[in-house]
Parts: C-alpha cells; sequence; structure tokens
C-alpha cells in the first residue's frame, strides 16, 4: 500500500507518518508551501523532517512541496473568512488526492486529533472530505497531545517540530467556524475556480532538487 502523507511543519503529521509506516505502508510526504503566508524557511522545516522518519522507519521516504499561499489568497479574498481553514484543508485534500492518483498512491495520511484543536472538530472534518471520493487515513484521531508528543520525541522528530521558524501561517482568520455544514461549504468553494487552483497547486509540485523553490 502506498499512501501521499500531508506534512506540515508541526508535532502531529511526522507521528501520523511514522504510525503509518511501520505499518509498512509505502510513504510519500506532501508539503503545502504558504509562503509568503508562511516564513522563508518553512519548507526546508517540512523536508528535515524526513530525515529521522527515515532513520527509524529504515527507508527513503520522497518529499514533495507544492504552491499553497496563492490559493489560500484567494479562498481569503472570495470566500467568507470564517471558512478559511476548512477550505485550506479541503483544498490540500484534493491537491493529495491528484498527487496520489499520479503517483499510484491508494490514500491520504493526515495529522489530525479529534477536537485538539477548534478546526478539528467532527463536522468540520467531515465537511473537509465531503465530495473527496478518496480515503483519508488519521492515525492520530483517538491521541491526545501529550500521547502525540510522546511519540514525536522517541522518533527524533519533536525539537524540528518545535523550533521557531516564524508564524506557522499568517492568512489564519480571526473567528474559525467550528460546525461547518456540507453545503455552505460546498456554497462557499463555488466562488472559486477549485478545480484551477488543484491543477495549479500540482502542476507546480517541487522536489528540494529542483532549482526553482521559490514561492509563486
Amino acid at each position: 500500500m502506498k499512501a501521499v502523507c500531508l506534512l506540515s511543519g508541526g508535532i502531529d503529521s511526522p507521528v501520523a507518518a511514522y504510525l503509518m509506516g511501520k505499518l509498512g505502508v509505502d510513504l510519500i510526504l506532501l508539503h503545502m508551501d504558504n509562503r509568503p503566508y508562511a516564513a522563508e524557511g518553512s519548507v526546508l522545516k517540512a523536508a528535515s523532517m524526513a530525515v529521522p522518519l527515515e532513520k527509524v522507519l529504515g527507508r527513503p521516504l520522497p518529499f514533495y512541496f507544492a504552491p499553497h499561499g496563492r490559493n489560500q489568497e484567494i479562498n481569503s479574498r472570495l470566500c467568507n473568512r470564517s471558512y478559511q481553514c476548512v477550505l485550506c484543508k479541503r483544498l490540500m485534500l484534493r491537491v493529495a488526492k491528484e498527487v496520489a492518483l499520479r503517483h499510484g498512491a491508494d490514500a491520504i495520511v493526515t495529522g489530525e486529533s479529534l477536537g485538539q484543536v477548534a478546526s478539528q472538530t467532527l463536522l468540520n472534518l467531515r465537511s473537509e472530505q465531503a465530495d473527496l471520493d478518496f480515503p483519508v487515513l488519521r492515525p492520530l484521531i483517538g491521541l491526545d497531545k501529550l500521547e502525540i508528543e510522546k511519540i514525536a520525541k522517541e522518533i527524533g522528530t519533536y525539537e524540528i517540530s518545535i523550533s521557531t521558524q516564524g508564524p506557522a501561517c499568517l492568512i489564519l482568520p480571526d473567528h474559525v467556524i467550528t460546525m461547518a455544514r456540507e453545503d455552505d461549504v460546498r456554497a462557499e468553494e463555488a466562488k472559486v475556480d477549485i478545480n484551477e487552483m488543484v491543477a495549479y497547486a500540482a502542476l507546480n509540485l517541487r522536489t528540494l532538487t529542483d532549482q526553482d523553490t521559490s514561492s509563486s
């Protein structure tokens, strides 16, 4: 089995990658590049997670990143700002699905833990995945923060995760909706050309060996 793992620079997603990897899942690591709304070092920070993960899993893990800041700006400008996080995750999942299909992967892996933050309520998770028609695996869904941090320390990703790289995302709204309904999310998403946004991100996929690593 092969899966695309959405990898941020935080604590949770590397642990999710590890838990699926130790089950024998072949992983492709995908970072959504939020620049210019994230620190310039954010991509390198996410990529550095692959080093301890490869060591503990004993195999190479391909790392890619896709431009996300431009699409975040479109959502912020054209949609209700309170839906920014839900729309962001829907877009990330669609890009991950496109990458998965191109690489022959069978699923997407994410690092959500139910209720850990305001955006990770059951209704939001359901709305984020609605219409995706592709498996999303959430190995951390029932773990609390202390359990996740314990694993992160054991596998060597914790110190990287907490290293300072500036704000995670400078385009977050002041108010985040916690009870997003699928129909309301679809109505907001209809205000943008979601297919063009997904295609833009997928077509501009990069690796660290590419010469052009600038955000678009």
